[in-house]
Parts: structure tokens; sequence; C-alpha cells
């Protein structure tokens, strides 16, 4: 396996023997003592003898004639802290698996990469996928069995870990071919699952009516979403539809939005006091959430309710993005200024027992006791508290399910809403994977810089320009061109970034430019986005979502669909359209325009799992629209007009006339004196306007 492209981190043995060179024998010590994955250092003190996935643990699996067990998980995720109590703090357990195995564990946050190619093979091998993700190799690193949560025991039809264990142990000594042509074959059909297509075509208004026509028919009209449970936050859809209906005028897409995002926000998945979403709703209502809060979920859906707000006025709307910004900075921001990836579904019940969502449930003792009696029944009416729960052991998940009668004034609401959250601040708190992703941290960059602009809190601007800063000084390298994946507590950590990291870092990079008029974000992202098209583009369009140079695994990774997050593929898209419409550069717009012919191919047959790229796409059919605000600082009226326009995808610049770093400013002065606001599409401008209402009417109103 070759070295990735990140800065080198000395040996985790220079801690123990002073050594800073390879490390040439780890038997007796910890190996995950020195890695930077918290996810990681919880299983340091197993009794399995652990190894992070590095080229020595492979040679040790060839030098014993062992299959590698591969456990991919992350912090906060509570079925891997199950089987992690279950299995690998069983000191039989861990004696059978260090016996037979060599065990890697590997946290599917700061490895992406190896993550999504074995999950395409567990879900190709069983229909299903998830995390903890359990898979056996062969010694050089192909794939033969699969699985994901193991009980430790024969359960519904599962069998144990150590059964298991078992059955591996006995197919790699007794039928070693069966296991090798199985491996062979498995790898082999993955290699060939490389994505390509000659001659792309854009997508156009066909496409996006064709996804506008799938979501419809997928759409929850009852209780606001799409399909069944368990029920996801589709924030990258819901962008879509906004952005769909500001170029049609598509009532049906803003109703979308609308019933989802009141639902969402009304509903157990949002925190009612604190704010902030949590992962997804196990049912289809959002009544009960799995508990975990990630930093990413939170960085999308504050952006969709930011932009709701911009094109509807609604209370709801602006109430639910800056509780949501307020959640980012007061509980994921790190004393660097970036901001962490989660917080654990589980925390300690107040027994010393550790049980998923503790720490956000209440019974209506619990409210009686914070509130007295008359307030405490009066906020379980409110808050949907029952004496039977709506969870587990007769609790209940807070929610606002009484959308048609207020039960009480708003000063009495939030004084009550205060004093649950003081309360609640007592209780053992959910603990916090504390590493920074490059990725996330660019969403979350772009989603505060908007906020802030949106609803003059210069304090969230400030967020997030930190936040880039510490991408910009730590996770960044050779001359801005290159990133690495993570960072914890102001170091660097060792994984190169992936196409994800590039294209969301310059997506935050570019929407601070816009919101502060600084320059240098633009020409960071420039350097990010040089490195896209040199090292993960094809000749064809297509994108890889690891570098031509990276570590070189099974198959080179490529998916250009969304999961939780946009795709790397269609987020680098919307980053060379954005980059281009901000400096003319033909070259990055015609690579967005490449990369997504993707769109064109799947947005009839998986708009669910396409949202980002239909966003782009809208973006592209409206131009988009390139704004030059010149002769105003950043904030003045005429760029806060031209922020608050909803075309789709708008670009806005900042400045002083004629400014030479920033091309859409270049030749662009003031008119009689005073600031101007061009309105250009392919830099090709309408004639200057001097108002607010002129700008607004030129960028797209909103309410």
């Amino acid at each position: 396996m070759s070295s990735r492209a990140a800065p080198a981190q000395p040996c985790p043995c220079a801690d123990f023997t002073g050594r800073t060179g390879p490390c040439e024998s780890l038997e007796r010590m910890n190996r995950l003592a020195g890695v930077t994955s918290p996810y990681l250092l919880q299983h340091a003190d197993n009794p399995v003898d652990w190894w992070p996935w590095t080229p020595e643990a492979f040679e040790e699996a060839r030098r014993r004639d062992v299959p590698v067990l591969l456990s991919v998980g992350y912090a906060a995720c509570h079925w891997c802290h199950v089987m992690a109590h279950e299995s690998f703090e069983d000191e039989g357990t861990a004696e059978v698996l260090n016996a037979s195995f060599v065990a890697v564990k590997v946290d599917r946050e700061e490895r992406p990469d190896v993550d999504a190619v074995y999950m395409e093979a567990v879900q190709a091998a069983t229909g299903q996928g998830g995390w903890p993700m359990t898979v056996f190799l062969t010694p050089d690193a192909r794939p033969f069995y699969f699985g994901t949560y193991f009980p430790p025991e024969p359960r519904h039809g599962m069998p144990s870990f150590r059964q298991v264990l078992e059955g591996v142990r006995q197919a790699w000594q007794e039928r070693r071919g069966e296991v090798d042509d199985v491996a062979a074959r498995i790898t082999q059909e993955l290699a060939g699952r490389t994505l390509r297509h000659d001659a792309p075509q854009l997508p156009g208004a066909e496409e996006m009516g064709a996804a506008l026509l799938g979501l419809t028919r997928e759409f929850d009209a009852v209780r606001g979403g799409f399909g069944g449970a368990p029920k996801f936050p589709p924030s990258m859809v819901l962008e879509f539809l906004l952005r769909h209906h500001a170029r049609t005028g598509s009532e049906g897409a803003l109703q979308m939005v609308q019933a989802t995002c009141e639902a969402m926000a009304r509903g157990g998945i949002y925190d009612q006091l604190g704010g902030g979403f949590a992962r997804y709703a196990v049912d289809a209502e959002w009544k009960v959430p799995h508990f975990e809060k990630m930093l990413y979920d939170n960085a999308l859906l504050l952006r969709v309710y930011a932009h709701l707000w911009r094109s509807t006025g609604q209370e709801q709307a602006r109430r639910t993005a800056l509780e949501t910004a307020d959640f980012l900075v007061r509980e994921l921001r790190t004393p660097q200024g970036g901001f962490a990836s989660a917080l654990d579904a589980d925390s300690d019940d107040g027994s010393g027992h550790r049980a998923e969502g503790a720490y956000y449930v209440w019974t209506p003792a619990q409210l009686a006791e914070v509130l007295g009696a008359e307030d405490g029944a009066l906020a379980a009416e409110v808050f949907g508290v029952t004496e039977d729960g709506t969870f587990e052991h007769g609790t209940s998940v807070l929610q606002l399910p009484d959308r048609d009668r207020p039960l009480l004034d708003a000063g009495r609401f939030e004084a009550i809403r205060d004093r649950l959250f003081e309360a609640r601040a007592g209780r053992p708190r959910p603990e916090r994977d504390d590493k920074v992703v490059t990725a996330w941290n660019g969403l979350a960059v772009a989603a505060l810089a908007e906020t802030g602009a949106y609803f003059e809190r210069p304090d969230l601007v400030d967020a997030a320009r930190d936040a880039a800063r510490l991408l910009a000084e730590v996770h960044t390298f050779d001359d801005g061109r290159r990133l690495v994946r993570t960072s914890r507590d102001g170091t660097a950590g060792t994984s190169a970034g992936v196409l994800e990291d590039y294209a969301d870092a310059a997506e935050g990079y570019l929407a601070l430019f816009s919101v502060t008029g600084e320059a240098d974000w633009l020409e960071r992202a420039g350097r990010l986005l040089e490195t896209v098209l040199e090292r993960f583009a094809a000749d064809d369009g297509t994108l890889y979502d690891t570098a031509d140079d990276a570590e070189q695994l099974i198959r080179r990774p490529q998916d250009p669909t969304d999961n939780a997050v946009p795709s790397g593929w269609t987020a680098a898209a919307g980053a060379l359209l954005t980059y281009a419409a901000c400096t003319g550069e033909h070259r990055h717009r015609e690579a967005a325009e490449r990369a997504l012919g993707i769109v064109r191919a799947l947005a009839g047959r998986a708009p669910r799992f396409l949202g980002w790229g239909l966003a782009v796409g809208e973006a592209l059919l409206d131009g988009p629209r390139e704004v030059a605000v010149v002769g105003e600082r950043a904030g003045g009226p005429l760029h806060r007009a031209a922020l608050l326009g909803v075309a789709p995808g708008a670009v806005v610049a900042v400045g002083e006339p004629d400014d030479r770093r920033v091309p859409l400013l270049r030749d662009r002065g003031l008119v009689d004196g005073r600031a101007a606001v061009y309105v250009c599409r392919g830099f090709v401008c309408a004639a200057p306007v001097g108002d607010v209402e002129g700008v607004a009417s030129a960028v797209g109103a909103g309410h």
C-alpha cells in the first residue's frame, strides 16, 4: 500500500521509546495510543490486540498467515458501543480473536475511502449495510465474509460473534481455496464498477421536471419528508426544491419544503430546548430520534432553514436557523475555532449506566420537579410528554405536536424552555467526538457565514471565519493545494483529504468570500479546485473520491450519489461552477458541466439520492447569476440585498471598483459617484442598479 499524500507523522512508538522513524515492532505496545481518532481511542484499552489501518497490519497478517478482521465504526455510533462492550471488551472473545486474526480498527469518518470500498462489498453481499461494519479480509485486503453488528450469543437468527470467528477460522484453515475464490470474485466485481459516461450532456429543464415528479411521488404529504421509517432529513433534496421554486415558481416544490421543515422542527428529531437536529427519526413521524447529533446534518439543515426564511420570511424557519446556529457554536466549537464531528447518542442515565437519549428525555414527574406542578403539567401538554412515554422506560422525547392551537403565550413558553434547558445542563452530558473533519467544517463555514449575513449576526460570520482559518492553517499543506482529512486539538491527522474535503472546503471559502468580500478566500478555493482538476478528475468528466496519488485500495472509490452529505462528485461540480462565475475561468466551468452529465443520467431514476447534483443543475440553468456590488463595504444595504436574492446559486462579490484580485469586480465602477450593483450572466451584465429594490428585483426577491 502506497503512502498517502499527507504530512509525515512520527511513529507512535516515539512516545515510549524515543524513536522517531518507522515503527519496527509494535507487538508489546498499545497501537492505538498515538492516534488522533476519538473512536479508535475508545478502543485503546480493549483486550483485543487492535491495529490501525496501516501496511504493517497487513504485513503481520501475511507473516502469521491469518485473515484480517476489519471493524469500521465511528465515535457517536450507538451499536458500535454495544458491540464493543459485548465483544471487544470481553477477555474470552479477545483471546479467540487475537489468536486467529489480525484485528484492524478504522474510524469511517477519518477514512471514508476505506469505509466506502468495503461498505459497497457488504451491501452487495448482504443487501444492507450499517455500522459497526465487520469484514474479514485476506492479507492482501480482499474481502471474503461480511456483516455489521454481531451479538455475543445467537439472537434473532443471527450467529454470535464467537460463532462467526470460529466459522471464518475453520474456513481459512480448511477451505482456503474457497476463500480465495470468493475474495477474487468479489474484488473483480468491485473493480469493474468504475463509472464512465461518454460525451456527457448537461441536465436541462426536462431533467429537473422529471426529478420533481419523482420526488412528488415519494413525498409523505401527511408527515413531511420522503419514504417511511427510519426517516432521514432530506437536506440536499430540500435545497434543490427551494432552487427549483425560485427558478420556476413551482408552488408544489415550495410546499414540500415547508411541510418537511415544519414537521422536523416540531418533531422529536429537533432538540426543542437547545436547538440542533439528531441524526434521523426511527419512525415515519419524526417523533423519536436516534439521538446522536452530527455536525454535517446541522450544517446542512441550518443552510436549508436559512434559505427557506430567505424565500418566505417564515418565522419558524428563522427561529430554527438561529437556534441551530447557536447550537453549533455552543456545543460543537473547539478551542481552535473548528467544529467537532458529533455528540454521542448515549450518556449516563444518572445511575452509572449509559443509555441512548438519557440526556434529552423527560417524564411528567421530572418536568414537575423543575417547573412546579402547574407549569410542569402545562409543559407536559405542550411538549407531548405522557405518563406512558413516547420513548423507553416511560420517558418521552420533547416535541411540539399541536400546531393548531397555542397553549401558552410566547413569553411563558420561552421561560419554561429556559428553565428546562438549565436543569438539563446539570445532567451527565453526551460525549463529544472532537476531531475536526475538513468537509463537514466546510459545510459549517458556508452555513454560518450565510446565516450571519442574513440575520445580521456578525458573531456567526466570525465563527465561520475562525473555522475557515483552522482549515487553511492546520488542514492545508503544499502551498494551499493539498488537504488532510482531520485534525484534533490543533494537530493534523495523517489521513489524506478526499474529494468531498476539497469540494466542501472550497464551498465554504466561496460562501465566506461572498459574505465578507475577503479575496483571500476566493484564492484559497481556487487552489483547492486546481487539485480537484489535476488529481481527482478523469478525462471524460467523471470524478473519483480519492486522488490519483492516494493509497491504492482494492478499488478506487467513486460515487456520484448523496448519502448523509453531498457526494464529493456533485459538491465539486457546485464549487467549480461557483468559482467559474466569480472568476470567468472557462476551464472550471467546463469541468463542472462535464461532471453534471451524471445528473442528466440519474435525475429521473434516483432524485432522492441526487439532491445536491440537482441543486447545482438549477444553478447552471439560471446562469448562475453573477452579482458585483461595487463601492460598498460588506454588510451594506446593497450587499445584503444581493445576498438575500433567491436566484439559484447566485454568486456575489463585494468590494472597491476594479479590484484586480476579483475578476467579477474588474472594469465595473461607481455610477454617478455612488455604489452600484451589476447583475450578469457569463460576465455579460445588465445595466447597473443603485437601490435595494432594484437589486432585489434583479437577483430574485424572496419574502
